[in-house]
């Protein structure tokens, strides 16, 4: 009877510890997962994350998944269990009234390969977020004497509100360099930018500049006269 009891109490361990853990999706969230599942510009990678996401919060269990995506089982497991450890984080900064666009970067960094290293992520989605939210304020809300945000300021000021411990201006510029947001651009004075791989200005653009870039035309209208 004893040997008996004990093989029960193994099988039920061994269940408990392969059982899916559940996800639970905003109505956003799901619409977001959905969008960049149908987006051309999407990796392959990334979709089948986001549909693991959405299988997941489907109830449909691991090895249904991986049959049906045709896909380890254990690639199941490891990006649900990264989403659900990230369900607070992308909560949190959805309530904080995260747009469209800022979740969607959000969800992308979550479901993004991680470092080779195996070290945790250093910024959660709802950090990222926040200090996104901060770069389409404008300086004056923050009562600092400047007319645009520059990395070293926004890394000042994010740890100063307690938005993160510590961060470099190399890591936010990173982060800006991801946003295309109209407001981003206002706030820290850059220009707007066609290729997403452009690495990004966080000056504003002086008129110096601005001039050096008609002279290719004022040229080219030479050109045409002569």
């Amino acid at each position: 009877m004893g040997i008996i009891v004990r093989r029960s109490l193994n099988v039920e361990i061994l269940m408990a510890g392969t059982r899916s853990v559940a996800i639970t999706l905003s109505t956003r969230q799901r619409e977001l997962l959905e969008r960049l599942v149908r987006s051309k510009k999407a990796s392959q990678q990334l979709v089948e994350r986001c549909r693991i996401v959405l299988l997941s919060a489907a109830g449909r269990l691991n090895e249904a998944q991986a049959q049906q995506l045709g896909v380890d089982r254990q690639r199941v497991r490891r990006w649900r269990r990264r989403w659900a450890a990230e369900m607070e984080s992308l909560s949190s900064a959805e309530d904080a009234g995260a747009s469209d666009v800022d979740l969607q970067q959000c969800i992308e960094q979550v479901l993004s390969d991680g470092a080779r290293s195996g070290a945790p992520a250093k910024f959660s989605a709802e950090q990222i977020a926040g200090l996104i939210a901060l770069a389409c304020e404008p300086p004056s809300d923050s009562a600092l004497p400047v007319s645009h945000w520059t990395p070293p300021e926004l890394a000042r000021e994010a740890v100063r509100k307690g938005l993160v411990e510590s961060i470099s201006p190399r890591q936010v510029d990173r982060f800006l360099a991801q946003r295309t947001c109209d407001r981003t651009r206002a706030s820290t004075g850059s220009p707007r930018r066609t290729n997403a791989k452009t690495p990004s200005n966080t000056k504003p653009m002086s008129k110096r500049f601005a001039r050096s870039t008609d002279k290719p035309h004022s040229l080219q209208g030479k050109a045409r006269t002569s």
